[in-house]
């Protein structure tokens, strides 16, 4: 006979099965207080990563519920937050299936971060580049044009920050603190909200950037050239210097990418 015991929310629980070693390889224990949060960081990683298919459609509640050893209440609390990030969706008689990437709330803070962690390919990586492109150049003009002394001050202490860098790590968060000072510097609420929810995504990016350069203090120059554009507010020099900030690197990624298939 099977043996059964209680699981974390009180539920019984089943001996596990091949589906709850596939929804929990490698995801350690969760606090109770956070079990619904939990499902959603397993499941949303597995549909992002492409583990769980586009169409595909995710056992019945219960069975579901016993297999990943959370309550049904749990569960349900996961299934409405991956439905609203657009990742799954219900429908009478056929179940709770996966939705096709066109659907997901691409700058969902928490999809961004899955994308992040289960690539990074270079598809993504352009795709940010082209997203960059098209906002920095003309939020470091905008900041040339309004940036008080105070935000001013704040790009030059991040700017200090990466000159100083030990390592591609303390590097990176100076590089987010720069460019996140930025759009501060525009005064456009939107940008800034915006900045909130691309952080892990450019996080990631720019940790990518610095582990593949020979050395990853590379673009500083290029970063000091956006500051002193922004600090002589020279809109057009801010613009064309982010521009070049960007490209570079893009084009550092783009001959890390030659190479490894050049192996």
């Amino acid at each position: 006979m099977a043996s059964f015991r209680s699981g974390r929310d009180g539920d019984s629980i089943a001996p596990r099965s091949a589906l709850a070693r596939r929804l929990r390889s490698g995801i350690g224990p969760m606090p109770a207080r956070n079990l619904h949060g939990h499902v959603v960081q397993v499941l949303g990683q597995r549909i992002v990563s492409g583990e769980l298919k586009p169409g595909e459609v995710l056992p019945p509640e219960a069975s579901m519920a016993v297999e990943m050893d959370v309550s049904r209440t749990s569960l349900r609390e996961a299934m409405k937050v991956l439905s609203a990030k657009g990742l799954v969706e219900a429908r009478p008689k056929v179940g709770t299936r996966v939705r096709d990437a066109r659907f997901w709330n691409q700058l969902d803070a928490d999809v961004l971060a899955w994308r992040c962690s289960t690539m990074p390919t270079m598809d993504f990586v352009d795709k940010l580049s082209e997203m960059r492109e098209i906002i920095e150049p003309a939020a470091a003009a905008s900041a040339a044009r309004h940036r008080s002394a105070a935000q001013l001050k704040r790009m030059q202490t991040a700017f200090d920050g990466m000159e100083a860098a030990p390592d591609p790590e303390s590097w990176t968060a100076a590089d987010v603190d720069f460019h996140e000072a930025i759009l501060a510097a525009t005064g456009n609420e939107l940008l800034i909200s915006l900045f909130s929810v691309i952080e892990t995504a450019l996080s990631s990016y720019f940790t990518m950037s610095a582990r593949t350069a020979s050395n990853f203090k590379y673009s500083l120059p290029q970063h000091r050239a956006v500051l002193v554009a922004i600090r002589d507010k020279d809109a057009e020099a801010a613009h064309k210097a982010m521009l070049k900030v960007i490209a570079d690197t893009r084009e550092n990624l783009s001959n890390k990418r030659r190479g490894d298939k050049g192996r």
